[in-house]
C-alpha cells in the first residue's frame, strides 16, 4: 500500500471516529435534555462504540442491529411527550366495548376476561404466563441474530417490519391513547395522568420466584397509556411470519406457543384487553403486508435493501 493510500486509509479511519463520536455524544446530550440522564444510556454507547470499533465482524454485528437500537431509542424517548397531552385517554369507554364484546356472565354479572382471571388465577398459570411474557423481546432479538448469521437479506427485512410495526403502534398511542385493565381496576374510570407503571398480575409472578424482574421493567415504563394496540401482541406474530418464511421447522411450533402463551398472559395478568391484543396483530399484519409490497414495488427501497444487506457481508 503506498503512502497516499494509508493516509487516504487513516483519515477515513479519523472521519469515521469523529462521526461516532460525535453520534455518542448528541445521543447523550439529547437523552439529559428530554428525559434526564439513566446509567443505561451510557452502557448503550459503550457497547456501541466497543462491538463498532473493536473488530470487524463486531461492526458489521451493530451496524445491522442499530434497527434495534432506534426502536429502543424511539420508545424511551416517548417519555417526554406523554400522550395524554395530545388526545384524550380511553378509559370506560374501551372497558365497557370490551365488556360488550367479550365478556363473560359470572354469577349473575357481566365482567371483562381480565376480571374475569383476576377472580380465577391459579399459581400455575401465574408462573407460565410470567415465563411467556418474558419472552416479548429476548425471542424476536434471538431470532435476529439467528437470521443476521442465517440470511442477511432476511434479517434487514425482519427488523425493518419489526421497526415498521412499531412505528404503527407508537403512531397510534397517541391518536389513541388508552388504559390498561389494570389502570381501571385500581383507579376506576377517572384520569389520573401520573400515574406510574405497574406490574399488575405479574407482581404475582414476582413473589412467587421471590424476584423483582417485572417490577424493575415495567418501574421504567414509558407511558400508562399506552395500551392500545397490545405491541406483544405484535411481536410474536411478526417471528412467526418469518420464522414459516425461513423454513425453521419444528422451532415454528415454539413460536406459536409463545406468541398464544404470550397472548393470554397480558389478558391474564390484566396489562391488555383482547381489543388490545387484536389491535396489536393488526399492527403486525399491516407491517407485514405493507413492507412486502414496499420491497417488491418500489425500486429504491429494493436498492436500499441490497445497500444494507452489503454493508454487513
Amino acid at each position: 500500500m503506498t503512502n497516499s493510500s494509508v493516509t487516504i486509509v487513516d483519515h477515513k479511519k479519523k472521519k469515521t471516529v469523529f462521526i461516532i463520536a460525535a453520534i455518542s455524544a448528541g445521543y447523550l446530550l439529547l437523552s439529559f435534555y428530554l428525559i434526564g440522564f439513566k446509567p443505561e444510556q451510557v452502557v448503550l454507547v459503550l457497547l456501541f462504540n466497543t462491538l463498532y470499533f473493536i473488530s470487524e465482524a463486531t461492526r458489521k454485528f451493530i451496524t445491522g442491529f442499530s434497527v434495534f437500537i432506534i426502536f429502543w431509542i424511539l420508545f424511551d424517548y416517548m417519555k417526554a411527550f406523554p400522550n395524554y397531552n395530545f388526545n384524550g385517554v380511553h378509559i370506560k369507554d374501551l372497558y365497557d366495548a370490551e365488556k360488550e364484546l367479550f365478556g363473560i356472565n359470572n354469577k349473575g354479572n357481566r365482567i371483562t376476561p381480565n376480571e374475569y382471571w383476576l377472580q380465577h388465577g391459579n399459581n400455575f398459570l401465574t408462573i407460565c404466563s410470567g415465563i411467556f411474557y418474558l419472552c416479548w423481546v429476548p425471542v424476536p432479538l434471538a431470532f435476529a441474530v439467528w437470521l443476521f448469521f442465517k440470511n442477511k437479506t432476511q434479517f434487514f427485512y425482519f427488523s425493518l417490519t419489526f421497526l415498521l410495526a412499531n412505528l404503527i403502534g407508537f403512531a397510534l398511542y397517541y391518536i389513541y391513547p388508552a388504559a390498561p385493565p389494570w389502570y381501571v381496576q385500581q383507579y376506576g374510570f377517572q384520569l389520573q395522568s401520573h400515574v406510574p407503571g405497574n406490574t399488575a398480575g405479574l407482581g404475582r409472578f414476582d413473589h412467587l420466584v421471590h424476584a423483582g424482574i417485572f417490577q424493575s421493567l415495567y418501574a421504567k415504563s414509558s407511558n400508562v397509556f399506552a395500551a392500545m394496540p397490545s405491541l406483544h401482541a405484535a411481536y410474536p406474530l411478526i417471528v412467526l411470519y418469518y420464522g414459516l418464511k425461513n423454513k425453521v421447522g419444528l422451532i415454528n411450533i415454539l413460536f406459536v406457543i409463545i406468541m398464544a402463551g404470550i397472548w393470554f398472559s397480558a389478558v391474564y395478568n390484566s396489562h391488555h384487553y383482547i381489543l388490545d391484543i387484536l389491535a396489536g396483530i393488526g399492527c403486525a399484519v399491516i407491517a407485514i403486508v405493507f413492507f412486502q409490497w414496499l420491497v417488491k414495488n418500489v425500486k429504491w427501497v429494493g436498492l436500499r435493501m441490497q445497500m444494507l444487506v452489503k454493508a454487513i457481508e
